[in-house]
């Protein structure tokens, strides 16, 4: 991670393919409270688009950042309302 993000949070969508990682992405984004970060873990390559975006289609979420690792693709999303 090339900065500090203050993790709220971890979703696990492991072996999730689209639509759920970003289903159960925008569940828990509601859960949390503004300024909170989501840490979204997943298995599926398409995750990288999907929720970036969905984040850019959403008001009130920011992604921060994402990450692509050996076959997990972690993603950061900040809730602003």
């Amino acid at each position: 991670m090339s900065t500090e993000i203050d993790i709220t949070e971890t979703l696990d969508v492991k072996g999730l393919s689209c639509p759920m990682p970003i289903v159960k992405t925008k569940g828990a984004i509601d859960d949390l409270a503004a300024g909170d970060v989501l840490e979204v873990i997943s298995t599926d390559p398409g995750s990288i688009s999907d929720i970036d975006g969905w984040a850019t289609g959403t008001d009130g979420v920011t992604l921060l950042e994402q990450e692509e690792g050996d076959d997990v693709f972690t993603h950061y999303v900040r809730k602003e309302e």
